[in-house]
């Protein structure tokens, strides 16, 4: 804080309390000269009378029924005395007040160890009461928190939400695959309340387990109210590919004015609008209201793709190189109706917005840069895979440790990784250590060795809820939260 603004404001808190014992002073010495005017013409009606002596006995009386209203005035001044004190401390000055609101926010999403580094930070700590009840009640909901298995945390996934059903859901070839594996904008806010109001937490992968340097992994303690379950959550493919546009679909991911990940939408009539247009600005809102939704702020993890680019940004090399063979129909469209595409700066807005988003608690995993299956690509195919992934979309997202395979497509069964897998050691030489399928045959399924943490993750989407509601009848009640604008039946897979 600068001198002078912290000048402005010890400057403040001194007029504050001036203007109390103003104010005070003037109550007095109003009544006082009251008290007075009424005493000169008592005693000139007492020395008409001759009666000097009944004269003092009567204000003697009078000045002793005055003192308990003299003392009330006396105790409430110093109590708000004490009140402006406290807050005219030096640590207040430099953000004491603040600092006990972010404390509050701390405690309210887990971070009891941050809330009270911040509160104890503070010069004026010890000389603030209301600061010390502040800690003390920290520490005792602290001490109330018990241990959650790491191993027994479910894993939720949607892939990007549908925001106008009529453009989605119009008969054409695209319809009957947004109809099974894509969620509505109404079914995701149902779903988050369901989620809430039964207790559970985001949390984040890395928040169960803790991969290190040299490869190995370990489990975390994750320490949380009783009654409270963890659950992590990711969303694949927010690429917004160009096969989406004009299908009801956000087109991107954007920081706006305010320094908030917003959503860009186009809507039927043309008109381009902002807001919560997908998942992560729509939960940023949710977790803004309900901040105890949120582990330690942590709120989702991205799994991109990047062969049309991340987030609604056109940031693969292909938009800068425009090589003939591997231009498709589609961005051979976008080239031609956008000739003036600038690639440096669509690397540096998502950038700007990719580093956005990981301030506020998101983060990010390869879901291959080609949505392939690594079986089915080989280990040469994965090779080239990972490398473009980490050329390409790693310098805008950050490097990561955590691979969700595209189509759920693991790299091995049921039984745990052994190094004669070449494709998980390909990986693992590539820096990943957490590594995510899909199964929602069950409420959660976890495996741990000593260099892998493996978690399957749960499709909330049309086709789970209507065929299978049963299987997510611990998250939601799929019968109250499934939009009756789907075209029914949703098509078998």
């Amino acid at each position: 804080m600068s001198r002078r603004r912290s000048e402005h404001r010890f400057g403040s808190e001194h007029r504050k309390r001036a203007t109390v014992q103003s104010a005070f002073f003037s109550c007095c010495a109003k009544r006082g000269n009251t008290e007075k005017n009424r005493d000169r013409r008592d005693y000139r009606d007492h020395r008409d009378r001759g009666d000097r002596n009944s004269y003092r006995k009567q204000a003697f009386s009078r000045d002793l029924r005055l003192i308990p209203a003299f003392g009330l005035v006396l105790a409430l001044s110093l109590l708000l005395f004490s009140l402006i004190r406290d807050r005219s401390l030096p640590g207040a000055r430099k953000g004491g007040g603040s600092a006990a609101v972010r404390a509050e926010l701390l405690a309210k999403q887990y971070d009891y160890d941050g809330a009270l580094a911040v509160l104890q930070a503070e010069p004026g700590f010890s000389e603030s009461s209301s600061m010390r009840r502040l800690a003390e009640r920290i520490q005792r909901e602290k001490e109330s928190c018990v241990p959650y298995p790491p191993d027994q945390v479910p894993h939720i996934f949607f892939h990007t939400l549908i925001v106008d059903t009529d453009l989605a859901f119009d008969g054409d070839s695209k319809q009957d695959g947004y109809n099974q594996v894509m969620t509505t904008i109404p079914e995701c806010r149902s779903i988050l309340e369901e989620l809430y109001q039964r207790g559970y937490v985001l949390v984040s992968l890395h928040d169960l387990c803790e991969p290190a340097q040299d490869g190995t992994v370990r489990l975390k303690e994750l320490l949380l109210p009783e009654g409270k379950t963890p659950i992590v959550l990711s969303q694949d493919d927010v690429s917004y590919y160009h096969y989406m546009e004009g299908d009801g679909f956000a087109r991107k991911l954007f920081v706006n004015s305010d320094g908030k990940v917003k959503n860009l939408y186009l809507d039927a009539k043309g008109q381009t609008l902002t807001g919560d247009y997908d998942l992560v600005p729509l939960l940023d809102s949710f977790v803004e209201k309900h901040p105890d939704f949120s582990y330690h702020g942590h709120k989702g993890i991205l799994a991109l793709t990047g062969y049309e680019g991340v987030l609604g940004y056109r940031t693969d090399e292909v938009y800068l190189t425009r090589e003939q063979d591997r231009v498709t129909a589609y961005q051979q469209q976008f080239f031609d109706t956008h000739p003036d595409f600038d690639w440096q700066k669509e690397l540096e807005e998502a950038s700007q917005t990719a580093s956005a988003m990981r301030e506020n608690g998101w983060e990010f995993a390869s879901h291959t840069w080609g949505h392939i299956n690594p079986e089915r690509a080989g280990l040469e195919g994965l090779r080239r895979d990972t490398q473009r992934w980490k050329t390409y979309v790693a310098p805008i997202v950050g490097e990561t440790d955590v691979m969700i395979f595209a189509f759920g497509a693991d790299i091995g069964g049921y039984m745990p990784y052994t190094h004669d897998n070449e494709l998980f050691n390909e990986l693992k030489s590539q820096g990943f250590s957490i590594f995510c399928g899909v199964d929602a045959s069950v409420p959660y399924w976890v495996q741990v060795g000593s260099d892998f943490f493996r978690q399957a993750r749960r499709n909330l989407d049309g086709y789970r809820m209507y065929y299978n509601p049963e299987l997510v009848s611990d998250l939601f009640d799929a019968r109250s939260v499934f939009d009756k604008s789907r075209p029914l039946p949703v098509p078998e897979m």
